[in-house]
């Protein structure tokens, strides 16, 4: 799976190893899906505080498309970690929607008998 990284903030940037890390981690089960992620830091309000790191995730899975997923915290750990559990579960809700039910389907022994 392939990991982009952004950011164009330098405390952002510094996390670049420790994000990358998580999401190969959090993604590691459905990397056979997903072959491309993207993570973007960004300061909304520059230096001035609050609750204004922004943290946004597109996943590019095979069937489904790109899927993209956005976290505000106070803190760019927290929102990257927001952000996955988001998309871990958009993910897994997509996949699920696509399978098809197994209705109808004959066992062995009912086939025999027919």
């Amino acid at each position: 799976m392939q990991v982009i990284f952004e950011s164009r903030h330098p405390q952002g940037g510094a996390l670049r190893e420790e994000a990358l890390r998580r999401v190969r981690f959090v993604l590691r089960r459905l990397g056979a899906v997903v072959p491309r992620a993207k993570v973007m830091f960004t300061d909304i309000n520059g230096p001035r505080g609050g609750v204004d790191k922004h943290c946004l995730l597109e996943v590019k899975t095979e069937k489904s498309g790109v899927l993209v997923i956005s976290s505000l915290a106070s803190d760019w750990r927290t929102a990257l970690d927001e952000g996955l559990d988001r998309l871990v579960r958009a993910l897994t809700r997509t996949l699920h929607r696509q399978q098809k039910p197994v209705r109808g389907r004959l066992v062995k022994q009912d086939a025999e008998t027919l």
